[in-house]
């Protein structure tokens, strides 16, 4: 191991793939390995990038005493059980999104952390992205206003993805437009009613167990007047790719383009009417970043890599999201989002689809989501869904979960 660097694994090497060379590029990191199931294309990524440690088992990285952390970039099946070996194994994770599918990998992942004091992030692009940095900077800088309303949308056809996706449910990869309406004001969701609408044929909702089109969830925002508004589809409805994120404030409101590579639009309140909209540009980020890696924010590795084509790059996070996540680590700090963060986004998809199911119950969040760092008591953690009637919000009945 160099000094003072920290030895990091990669583990899918697809997608997982394109965070090497920005690794390779940071001061405070080696890659000491990657990790793939197909040994072939493993050993074509490991030539590629000069990496000499090489692994088909998962579970051979986590015995390598030498890797200080993991990057998982597997399929979101492997999410859960991956990050939670990894931290069993003492080494800390950074995992792409989502967390988990259930309640209950979400609360062990923040139960590992709490017991180890190991790091967790989960690598979210939407808050990384130049287009979050700059409403984030006008939200810190006030001027916005009030913030009055939030909402996000990611509509995507996968038809011609990965098989699997086929059996996945809209909220529970919703992280994309959670993580943004959350977390401009650092804010954690307290309870989500959601909305399913529309129908997916047959075979599609016979391998996910999904029956809606589209999934539109309200999410109050705890501690806060302020609620959000956000919805998912996967497959059956027409639309152009979008991961939109508008921000309605008393001063001005930020409006996502309805089409991918025109301009973003801001309002600006009390001007003459034709006046108050103009289109904006919005620029780069990377003086955040340390010099080595800031090129990472507008050029990738694999132009041709799905994920980008219809990801819009992501706008510009990678680099960020690898430099959150070692600093972190470097400095012994709590990364964002931390794991209970991480957790409290991603259960605000899992309850949605729950509260759809249920034909919009209101579901409240665990309260380990809503702790800055989690404190495992031995209870279960999930606290009594609040359930609306009229004007009135209270707990008359018990909302029950699948997970």
């Amino acid at each position: 191991m160099e000094s003072q660097k920290l030895n990091a694994a990669i583990v899918g090497l697809g997608f997982g793939a394109e965070f090497i060379p920005i690794y390779q590029r940071h001061r405070d990191v080696n890659i000491h390995a990657v990790c793939r199931r197909n040994e072939s294309e493993l050993h074509k990524i490991g030539d590629a990038f000069g990496v000499a440690n090489r692994y088909t088992n998962y579970r051979d990285v986590l015995a390598d005493p030498q890797v200080d952390f993991v990057h998982i970039n597997s399929p979101i099946p492997d999410h859960a059980w991956m990050s939670i070996e990894a931290l069993r194994a003492g080494k800390h994770v950074m995992c792409t999104v989502p967390m988990a599918t259930t309640i209950d990998e979400c609360r062990q992942i923040c139960q590992l952390v709490g017991e180890t004091g190991l790091k967790y992030m989960m690598a979210e692009t939407v808050v990384y992205s130049r287009e979050f940095l700059f409403i984030k900077d006008m939200y810190q800088r006030g001027e916005f206003g009030k913030i009055q309303y939030l909402q996000a949308s990611h509509p995507q056809d996968m038809d011609g993805w990965p098989a699997y996706w086929e059996r996945m449910i809209p909220m529970h990869y919703a992280t994309h437009v959670v993580s943004p309406v959350l977390g401009l004001m650092d804010s954690r969701a307290d309870y989500v009613s959601c909305f399913g609408s529309g129908a997916v044929r047959d075979d599609i909702r016979e391998k996910s167990g999904n029956p809606f089109a589209v999934q539109s969830c309200h999410i109050k925002l705890a501690d806060s007047d302020v609620a959000a508004h956000v919805w998912r589809f996967l497959y059956d409805t027409a639309r152009q790719y979008r991961e939109s994120f508008d921000v309605y404030g008393s001063e001005k409101s930020f409006e996502w383009t309805l089409v991918e590579g025109e301009s973003h639009v801001l309002h600006t309140a009390k001007r003459p009417e034709h006046e108050i909209p103009e289109r904006i540009e919005i620029p780069d980020f990377a003086h955040l970043l340390p010099e080595e890696i800031q090129p990472f924010t507008r050029s990738i590795v694999d132009a041709d890599h799905l994920s980008f084509l219809q990801g819009a790059g992501h706008g510009g996070s990678h680099p960020h999201l690898v430099n959150e996540f070692v600093s972190a680590v470097r400095d012994d700090r709590e990364p964002w989002p931390n794991a209970t963060t991480s957790a409290n986004w991603t259960c605000v998809g899992i309850l949605a689809h729950e509260s759809a199911m249920q034909g919009g119950a209101i579901i409240g969040l665990p309260e380990f989501t809503k702790a800055p760092s989690f404190r495992y008591d031995g209870a279960e953690g999930v606290g009594a869904p609040r359930v609306s009637t009229g004007d009135r919000v209270h707990s008359p009945r018990t909302v029950r979960l699948s997970d």
